[in-house]
This record gives structure tokens, sequence and C-alpha cells, in this order.
């Protein structure tokens, strides 16, 4: 069974955009060191078009597969790219976009829970990355086996949490700990089931 790693960005406070979903205040803690890291362990999680640019190139070392909410993938529409991630299976959870720009990105509209167990099922050595945002990742919290915090050192106060779901304590395993120079912090996490 393949596994759903949500694979996320950020605040102390668990905030992962201000209230509209931006995060762009995130960006300047991405250094060399930490980009290095990042481009070293989690290659597919780099666009498509910038994979050449920090030098990662080859097959895929982690996941084959993206799902994505409307408003992850609208960042990429919104500067005319229409398949971010072409090197995987693109994935866009949504159901007001009814025709898909791209061959490679398939529209999920209906019964996502069931289209993701489907994909989990799936004969495959890689897995499965949750790009976000906080609704998707509320609606799949109970297909979530993985989780890859990347912890950025600010505190929002308000704004769009990592799980747009009720409350109900779910537990998880500490894996590892990456530390940065500039405050970062890169945990990993394994469901306990």
């Amino acid at each position: 069974m393949r596994k759903l790693t949500y694979y996320i960005a950020c605040t102390i406070d668990g905030f992962i955009g201000d209230p509209e979903g931006d995060a762009a205040s995130m960006y300047k803690y991405v250094d060399a060191p930490y980009l290095q890291y990042m481009n070293a362990e989690y290659p597919e999680t780099i666009p498509t078009q910038a994979r050449a640019a920090v030098g990662i190139d080859g097959d895929n070392k982690r996941f084959d597969t993206v799902i994505q909410g409307l408003k992850s993938y609208r960042l990429a529409l919104d500067v005319n790219v229409t398949s971010p991630y072409s090197h995987l299976r693109e994935f866009v959870a949504t159901r007001s976009l009814t025709v898909s720009p791209d061959p490679n990105v398939e529209l999920i509209a209906d019964d996502l829970v069931g289209r993701v167990r489907e994909l989990k099922a799936e004969d495959s050595p890689l897995d499965i990355w949750l790009c976000g945002g906080s609704t998707i990742a509320g609606e799949l919290i109970e297909e979530i086996d993985e989780l890859v915090i990347k912890t950025y050192p600010q505190v929002y106060g308000s704004g769009m949490p990592m799980f747009g779901a009720g409350f109900e304590p779910r537990d998880f395993v500490l894996d590892g700990v990456q530390t940065f120079d500039n405050g970062v912090l890169v945990r990993k996490y394994t469901r306990q089931r």
C-alpha cells in the first residue's frame, strides 16, 4: 500500500498561509543550505519549470503522484502554467473547475477519499504527495500516513490552518527533525494507527 504524505510549509503556530492562503512571507527562509537539503530529499516537490535551474533531473525519488486543491493549483494557473508538476501524475480536487486545462492534470470533482484510496492501492514503489491545501487535507485527514512539516520561524496569529477539519485527536510518531541555521525545522511524522 502506497503512503499519502502531506508535505507542507507552515508557521510556528500551524498556519500554511494568511487568511487568503498567501504564504509569500515564508519565502525569505529558503536559503542555500535549506534549498540544497530539500532538493536532495524531496526533489519531486520542485515545480517542473524550476528543476533544471536547481540541478534536478532524472527519476523520481519519493513520489510519482501529486494531489492538490484548486487554490494551490491556481498559483500555477495564474502564471500560465497548466502542469506545474508534469514530472508527476497530477490530480486537482475541485468542484468549480470542470475541464482540465492540461492533459497531465486529472480533476477530481467527487469522492476524493475514494479516488485517493484507489491511488494508494496501486502497485508502485513511490508514494503520493498531498501538496495542499487546508480543505483538501481536512477531507483526507484519515488517509494521511505521513507528515513532512517545514516549519518557518514566523507566527501569523490567524490564517489558513494546516487542516481544515473538525476537532478529533489523531496520533503521529516523530521520525526525525532536521534543523537549519535560519530557524527552519523539517519534521517528519508517521501516522500511528
